[in-house]
């Protein structure tokens, strides 16, 4: 659980007491379940059936994981067969709310969560199907490249006390500040051309679930229609994932060439928005793993692109 709160047995019952109510199933069993990064998750059994239980309680991500589930309804529909299936409730609702959370209830997937060089051959294509799916017929937050996540960082650096971390934070703005400038000009460039959005997953290689033969995407929380480089970045660095990337999207008829400025737009935004999170409920060690680990790959080739595409500005 992201949260690390420690339930006691009072608010497991009344959480058990209340999914057996809202969706009309007998008496089940609650175990954590340990998987998702923002939310609260529990494995409820009952009898033969397994279910996923996520609850979302930050308020600022309530809104998002709750417009997430009619897109991931309408992909189902659409016979995406290798994602979450949302159980509805007794009153035919999507979703609930529980104390204060918003509640999901899903089949449960079996499967291990793994992610190596081998399993982006098995993840590209899942992502690769998604991309056809149309997207006109659903209701989906659309990629705005604002690249709003240099000012939420800033900002939780004024909130931020530990002195530890500020003291890093210090000794590296010199740094910070010049990612904050090429987010921003990626950001704007970006703005000039928003087609070729697809629906995307935001994080699929951390969602990425093996179970002998068979692949899924899991945790289809943070969906946004965006390029496919939302889903690209993350390896993007590395010569061969970009290759098999565009090879999977050619294999689905999808004749799109990955974008280096959409590429390094993500890099950049995506470091602030996980700094973000870190400074606020992590440790300083955790922080400069996280920061050093991300220099080395993704950043130094987003400032290779920003070099490139400055070159090509004054030519």
């Amino acid at each position: 659980m992201s949260n690390q709160t420690n339930r006691d047995e009072l608010y497991t019952k009344d959480l058990r007491d209340f999914i057996c109510e809202e969706y009309h199933l007998k008496e089940i069993s609650l175990t954590p379940a340990q998987r998702g990064f923002y939310g609260e998750t529990w494995k409820a059994t009952s009898h033969s059936n397994a279910y996923f239980v996520k609850l979302i309680y930050f308020p600022e991500y309530q809104d998002i994981y709750e417009r997430s589930f009619e897109v991931i309804d309408f992909l189902c529909s659409k016979g995406i067969d290798f994602i979450n299936t949302i159980v509805k409730t007794v009153n035919g609702n999507l979703f609930t709310h529980f104390d204060g959370a918003v509640l999901g209830l899903f089949d449960w997937i079996d499967g291990e969560n793994i992610e190596t060089n081998e399993t982006k051959l098995w993840e590209y294509q899942l992502l690769a199907k998604v991309y056809t799916v149309p997207v006109n017929e659903v209701n989906i937050r659309k990629e705005d490249f604002s690249g709003k996540s240099a000012d939420i960082f800033f900002k939780q650096w004024k909130q931020t006390e530990d002195q530890e971390i500020l003291s890093f934070l210090e000794k590296n703005q010199e740094k910070l500040k010049y990612r904050a400038r090429r987010l921003k000009y990626f950001s704007d460039l970006c703005r000039e051309d928003t087609s070729d959005f697809y629906i995307t997953h935001g994080d699929a290689g951390g969602n990425f679930f093996v179970n002998g033969d068979k692949h899924f995407l899991v945790d289809w929380d943070d969906v946004l229609l965006a390029p496919p480089e939302r889903d690209a970045w993350v390896m993007g660095f590395c010569d061969w994932a970009r290759c098999l990337f565009q090879k999977s999207l050619h294999q689905q008829g999808i004749q799109y060439v990955l974008r280096p400025e959409r590429l390094a737009y993500y890099c950049y935004y995506m470091f602030f928005f996980w700094l973000t999170w870190l400074i606020k409920c992590s440790t300083l060690k955790e922080i400069e793993d996280f920061f050093k680990g991300y220099d080395e790959e993704r950043i130094e080739y987003a400032d290779k692109l920003w070099k490139e595409s400055k070159l090509l500005s004054i030519s």
